[in-house]
């Protein structure tokens, strides 16, 4: 079971984006793409066929998942994760801190 989900909301704690809190788009091996997070200037050819013009875009780029913690929203700080075995035999992920499960 991952720690880190989709449409989790995260912090990071390392990097040039340390502090900055955005929601998990996407969870890659090792990393995971973060909205708003980590964005970097590309310089793009105009594609016809796609439709694409050319220029300098915005993209956002992965970041390695040991540089964010979720953020727990009663304490407003970054929370470890850990993983529970319920009565039923289900595994629910809980804060660290508080053992409350994580929606």
């Amino acid at each position: 079971m991952r720690k880190i989900k989709k449409n989790d909301d995260v912090i990071i704690i390392a990097g040039k984006d340390k502090g900055s809190r955005g929601s998990v788009l996407d969870v890659l091996d090792d990393r995971v793409l973060v909205g708003g997070v980590n964005k970097v200037k590309k310089h793009q050819k105009p594609n016809p066929v796609k439709g694409q013009a050319g220029g300098i875009v915005e993209i956002e780029k992965p970041i390695h998942i040991s540089n964010v913690a979720i953020y727990n929203a009663a304490t407003k700080k970054a929370d470890r994760v850990g993983i529970k075995s319920l009565d039923d035999g289900r595994k629910v992920r809980v804060f660290k801190s508080s053992g409350e499960v994580i929606a």
